[in-house]
């Protein structure tokens, strides 16, 4: 048998296999396939995540950037003396991935927003900014401000190089197991015109 009948009986076979696998190879074909589908799928979704997650990203449509993200500029998160920045996701999407599906879900319904057009102005958005600022203060809180302690810790934190206040007030916020939002709102984004410190009625 030359090489060119020997290559055609290959191919044969090959074909041959393909229309008419056995059960066994049926099933393991299945299980590759299945198997570099999923690495495929799930390398895709959690690149689309992570795109999700960037300030370009945050920042996409004028709402975000002519209000907010404005803001935001002009606080210690975005320029300070070390050069480390917490953008957006870093307080506002959790890092383990149960709890950040969850709240990228939750966000996808902000897209209905967009579409309708419930913030496109800046009047619009000075409207519901009580509205926004306490829905995202109400999470924070229920999840012991959780994205805060990404980077602040409590634990971690040196009271002898704190100002006298802070070294009083943090000590006194862990005795009441008060958590970083309890304190520090508006520390990123202006505070609503509506809004009224608790502590002032003390």
């Amino acid at each position: 048998m030359n090489d060119q009948a020997a290559g055609k009986s290959i191919v044969r076979k090959c074909v041959d296999f393909l229309r008419k696998p056995s059960a066994k190879y049926s099933i393991l074909t299945l299980l590759v396939i299945g198997f570099f589908s999923g690495i495929f799928f799930w390398g895709g979704f959690n690149t689309g995540m992570e795109a999700t997650n960037q300030l370009e990203f945050c920042i996409g449509c004028h709402e975000m950037k002519d209000n907010v993200y404005q803001e935001y500029k002009e606080t210690i998160h975005y320029t300070n003396r070390t050069g480390v920045r917490a953008i957006c996701s870093d307080c506002h999407v959790p890092k383990d991935w149960t709890h950040k599906m969850i709240r990228k879900a939750k966000a996808s319904f902000e897209v209905w927003g967009k579409l309708t057009g419930a913030i496109d102005t800046k009047e619009k958005f000075e409207a519901k900014r009580m509205e926004l600022a306490t829905h995202e203060w109400d999470r924070m809180k229920a999840t012991g401000s959780r994205e805060c302690r990404n980077c602040h810790n409590f634990d971690a934190m040196n009271s002898q190089k704190q100002k006298p206040l802070a070294q009083k007030n943090h000590a006194q916020a862990v005795k009441d197991g008060k958590t970083c939002i309890d304190c520090h709102k508006g520390i990123a984004h202006l505070l609503p015109k509506e809004y009224r410190d608790p502590s002032e009625d003390e």
